[in-house]
């Protein structure tokens, strides 16, 4: 589960687990691999090409949105620790203390959603190249191009390549994990803190250096997983870590008041059953039953409530299942909403909260193969669908759809298969005259009634529809701990006039059979029949 790691206890870290729409790489994506690009052999040839380089615009704090140079140049594995080395560059003139505003650098493995961040000290201050004067802020001058060093957790040894995301250029996928016996010397003479005045300017075209802390016994990282949320009219799948929830809305499975099965909940429950048969691991057959209501009522009405629901699907859960399992039941009534009660979409946010779910520890080892069907009634919120990692690409595609709003145009690019995942990218251009920050929707643009823990974030109301089985996707979430989330996807911030900027969006990924989707883009609107590609 997400938790900081002290320096002192890094070692090797077996990823151990999947997350939804993600299995461990098996003959069947290997088939699949074979029967798309015509090589049966398995994955790709990890090359190595350093550099792996990004040019955009970002997001700078002080509206000095500057086109920068983001450059990769090794990430090598010691036995202690992961090391990434980059450069960057800023093309554009720009004066004065900035802050870059993209999300913190992070590390994904696309497989198993694993995710890992850089070692801070107990200040927050990064690990590597220190900041000359303490403050974690580095000189920049244009033209000038800065080298870095930083430190991550040691990635398991059967990770060979993982995706990148917090330049603030987007995600950059298929960056290989070199294996060396040694970290690279430390700079020589590092001249950055020579030049912290723009009165004293380093010549164009010059690198500049810092230099090197590495991690202490005070230094922690954070580590999490990545959550995907997959949602249909009958049912729900959460993955987190270990752990699947798989979410029978209540309204399709009792009368008002009732605790007895309807006859098409006795269906959907027996076609539950084979789905936990595949994916309960077989090392730990505990599958919880829980019951939960919504806010109407006091607790003494819905405990109970809650309760007799839950053991309703446990009894037939058991006659589907056999023996070889152990079934628990909880009733936790209205204490534990994942739609909030009360506002404009008050009575959709109710029913999604009256639900039964299904909790356990799913199995890694299953796999998911192209002859598993699923019928069009919602249980297809369980299937694993996974490719190997995305090859690296700076080049996102042609444009295949757009729209405006407010003076602000969308570009959408085709979906991006890697791992588990789909990437999807738009750009944002502010065709006014004046900076805007545009109405991405979020929270408000969401499905009504929709779960608020995927709906955060500025991309938080994009969602994948697909047409056929009506199932729906939204942006991934990265989940640390003490129970804070960071979505997978870039923060939209305040447009400067003129300025286009490339932005993703991270989805738990479709079968491999997909070849389209619907882009829900917020206030944009809906966007049909857009590509998904590897």
């Amino acid at each position: 589960m997400a938790r900081k790691t002290p320096f002192t206890v890094v070692a090797l870290m077996v990823s151990g687990s999947l997350l939804l729409s993600g299995c461990s790489i098996n003959v069947n994506v290997s088939d699949w691999w074979s029967e798309t690009f015509g090589d049966g052999s398995g994955p790709p040839a990890v090359k190595e090409e350093f550099p792996y380089v990004r040019e955009g615009r970002i997001f700078q704090d002080t509206g000095q949105d500057a086109e920068m140079r983001f450059a990769i140049t090794g990430l090598e594995r010691t036995d202690d620790h992961t090391v990434m080395y980059y450069e960057i560059t800023y093309l554009d003139d720009f004066s004065g203390p900035n802050r870059n505003m993209s999300m913190a650098h992070t590390l994904v493995d696309p497989l198993t959603g694993r995710v890992y961040r850089q070692f801070l000290d107990e200040e927050g201050l990064k690990y590597g190249s220190e900041s000359p004067n303490q403050d974690g802020l580095y000189p920049v001058h244009d033209g000038v191009t800065n080298e870095y060093v930083r430190y991550f957790p040691r990635i398991p040894d059967e990770v060979a390549q993982v995706t990148f995301v917090g330049s603030g250029l987007g995600a950059m996928t298929g960056i290989p994990v070199q294996d060396v016996e040694e970290e690279r010397p430390d700079p020589e003479n590092p001249n950055g803190p020579d030049h912290l005045s723009l009165d004293d300017p380093p010549a164009r075209g010059e690198n500049l250096t810092f230099a090197n802390r590495r991690p202490d016994e005070d230094a922690v990282a954070d580590e999490g997983w990545v959550q995907s949320f997959v949602d249909s009219e009958i049912a729900s799948t959460t993955r987190d870590g270990d752990r699947e929830i798989i979410s029978l809305h209540s309204d399709v499975m009792f009368e008002f008041d009732r605790s007895d099965l309807t006859a098409e909940a006795e269906d959907v429950v027996r076609r539950a059953a084979t789905t936990l048969a595949g994916n309960v691991d077989p090392d730990e057959p505990v599958i919880t039953v829980i019951g939960h209501t919504d806010g109407i009522g006091d607790d003494s009405y819905n405990d109970p409530l809650s309760v007799k629901r839950a053991e309703s699907v446990r009894d037939l859960l058991a006659e589907e299942l056999g023996a070889g399992y152990t079934l628990e039941v909880e009733g936790r009534g209205k204490r534990e909403p994942v739609a909030r009660e009360g506002g404009p979409d008050d009575e959709e946010a109710r029913a999604r909260n009256r639900r039964v779910e299904f909790s356990y520890v799913f199995n890694e080892t299953v796999e998911a193969t192209e002859e598993e069907e699923y019928d069009d009634d919602g249980l297809g919120v369980a299937q694993r669908n996974v490719t190997w990692p995305a090859p690296y690409s700076d080049d996102p595609g042609s444009v295949v759809a757009e729209g405006e709003l407010d003076g602000v145009l969308m570009e959408i690019y085709p979906l991006r298969r890697d791992g588990a995942y789909v990437i999807g990218t738009v750009s944002l251009t502010n065709t006014t005259d004046q900076p805007t920050m545009p109405d991405m929707g979020g929270q408000d643009a969401v499905q009504a009634g929709g779960p608020e823990q995927f709906n955060k974030g500025t991309l938080g109301g994009f969602q994948l529809l697909e047409p056929e089985s009506g199932l729906v996707r939204y942006v991934a979430q990265m989940a640390f701990d003490e129970g804070r989330y960071s979505s997978f996807a870039e923060e939209v911030h305040m447009l400067q006039p003129g300025n286009t900027y490339n932005l993703v969006a991270v989805f738990p990924a479709p079968p491999t059979d997909v070849e389209e989707l619907t882009l829900r883009a917020g206030p944009f609107g809906e966007f049909e029949e857009i590509p998904v590609e590897y």
